[in-house]
């Protein structure tokens, strides 16, 4: 096949992505931040909204659902793993062992309540 010489002089370059940036283009471009971190999380906002949004709970899922719902997750875990870590030094072990978790929760009244109808 042949070409048309103009064509081929002139001929855009064809790129896939942006490419690469040297100098000052590449220090202008701000490092991206995780909606976890503007949040001052440490649970992954992004995959509790992937995790929304795919399991059909809702037609619409608002931005700040997963935002709230990340945040009651991570409290409630720093909430049990405070009182594991409390049972098993006073079973004087270093480590949390599932037993640890379920006399944690057992023994406090709020979570066993929240947690009564599971199987845990």
């Amino acid at each position: 096949m042949l070409l048309n010489p103009i064509f081929t002089i002139f001929r855009p370059a064809i790129m896939s992505g942006r490419g690469k940036k040297v100098g000052a283009a590449a220090s202008k471009r701000k490092a991206t931040v995780s909606r976890s971190t503007r949040a001052g999380l440490q649970f992954p906002v992004g995959r509790v909204a992937r995790l929304l949004k795919k399991g059909n709970y809702a037609q619409r899922v608002g931005t700040g659902a997963a935002v709230y719902l990340a945040s009651v997750l991570e409290y409630l875990s720093a909430e049990v793993l405070e009182l594991a870590g409390n049972t098993s030094r006073d079973n004087k072990k270093h480590r949390i062992a599932p037993r640890h978790i379920q006399l944690a929760v057992r023994n406090d009244e709020e979570l066993n309540a929240l947690l009564a109808g599971g199987s845990f």
